[in-house]
């Protein structure tokens, strides 16, 4: 990548069906000089239409919209390979919608009261290819609907090495790269290469796909009462 890549602005698309909402969003990311808000929908068949139009680097995505739900807009987006980070709005924290929502391929999500420096904070990191794994409200989330839907063990993880499954669990737990590292007494750069190969072997996206994947597989299981 030049350069001049490197400093081109993040294109953002903001997706709600409340006009003050989107208008809201827009005003304060218009503020920053490294975000653009390149195009905003009140669908979600209008943000999938958006997300051709302008080549969005992010998309903000609320979980409730008309015509089509946030959900299947975020499904529909993700599945083309050069496709944006999903990051979903949502009104409370353990919403199963923004589950269903993580599973169909969603980076992270934010509550639509998140602080203006959290929400630039947010839009940059999955603009630069990381998940927005929140530790404790996100793993929360996927644990507490993988508990009242759980799936029997899943074949996926059998391409998976030992020590790369290892590693998947641990991301699953939370874990950073420099924690795994001092945990299997290995180098990070030997981590971020497990990490990578896992989330090739499997197709994922992303360290909340990783996680998801986890819980999914049967390959961690969630604790009950929250403990």
């Amino acid at each position: 990548m030049t350069g001049a890549e490197d400093s081109r602005p993040v294109r953002i698309v903001v997706a709600d069906d409340q006009e003050v909402v989107r208008a809201g969003f827009g005003a304060l990311l218009g503020t920053q000089p490294d975000l653009v808000v390149a195009g905003t929908a009140a669908d979600g068949a209008a943000a999938v239409a958006a997300c051709r139009e302008h080549r969005p680097d992010v998309v903000l995505m609320d979980v409730r919209m008309p015509v089509m739900d946030g959900i299947e807009a975020t499904r529909r987006i993700t599945a083309a390979a050069d496709a944006p980070r999903v990051l979903m709005l949502t009104t409370f924290d353990l919403d199963e919608h923004v589950y269903d929502a993580l599973v169909a391929g969603a980076s992270g999500f934010l509550l639509k009261d998140v602080t203006t420096e959290r929400l630039f904070d947010a839009v940059r990191v999955v603009a630069a290819g990381e998940a927005l794994l929140a530790p404790a409200v996100t793993r929360r989330l996927i644990g507490e609907f993988a508990r009242l839907r759980p799936r029997p063990p899943s074949a996926a993880l059998d391409a998976l090495t030992p020590r790369e499954t290892e590693v998947l669990r641990l991301v699953a737990e939370g874990l950073t790269n420099a924690e795994i590292a001092a945990r299997l007494v290995v180098g990070e750069e030997t981590v971020k290469t497990h990490v990578s190969r896992v989330l090739r072997k499997l197709g994922l996206r992303d360290r909340v796909q990783a996680v998801v994947a986890a819980y999914e597989t049967g390959l961690v299981l969630p604790r009950l009462g929250g403990r």
